[in-house]
């Protein structure tokens, strides 16, 4: 049905996300289209984090401003919600510290059933949400959660992150969940939720 072995970037099929917005996680990264954190070698998609202040100047993510809504339809910021087109660095607030990819296949390639294979290495490091998700093509039973979510895999990049029974809840941790309910706050996914912990090298 369907199948991408990477011998070459298809961004037909792969379209990249360009967005601040973290969504409910809050994430760090600055998501956008460019071959330093997203490229093909080898027949291996690399998703390669990179920090903001190495791209954009010293100290920007405290005092710069960013706005992501570029000249052409291929440059336009994706999701404006939660400041996601455009963030200054002042007082409390920064820029998001890190630059990555978040890719889609939203205007290519759906399914209703099947069955996923993924084989992916995933990365450590502070600030990182590495995540393969499943959203709905089309919110048939309204917006989220209510037409669900299921997330393939989640995890934390933090080396050093522990809850209060001193469980790795870092890079250690990777989880897989099912999202729904009638609303936000009602979401069912705490019942619906797998996490497995292993040691890292």
């Amino acid at each position: 049905m369907f199948e991408d072995n990477f011998d070459k970037m298809d961004l037909a099929t792969w379209q990249h996300e360009i967005t601040m917005s973290g969504g409910g996680n809050w994430e760090f990264q600055v998501y956008h289209n460019h071959r330093r954190n997203s490229y093909v070698r080898d027949g291996i998609l690399y998703i390669k984090p990179s920090l903001t202040n190495d791209m954009m100047g010293e100290n920007f993510v405290e005092t710069g401003v960013l706005n992501l809504d570029g000249g052409s339809p291929a440059d336009e910021c994706t999701n404006p919600s939660y400041y996601g087109c455009e963030r200054s660095g002042s007082g409390g607030n920064i820029i998001n510290p890190v630059m990555s990819a978040r890719l889609r296949t939203l205007h290519s390639f759906s399914f209703t059933y099947g069955k996923i294979q993924v084989r992916a290495k995933i990365p450590s490091g502070d600030w990182l949400w590495p995540a393969i998700w499943m959203l709905p093509l089309r919110n048939q039973y309204g917006t989220w959660p209510q037409s669900g979510e299921i997330d393939i895999m989640e995890s934390r990049g933090n080396k050093k992150l522990f809850n209060s029974e001193g469980v790795n809840i870092g890079c250690e941790q990777v989880a897989s969940t099912l999202h729904f309910g009638p609303k936000w706050d009602m979401n069912g996914y705490e019942r619906a939720t797998y996490a497995s912990n292993s040691a890292v090298d």
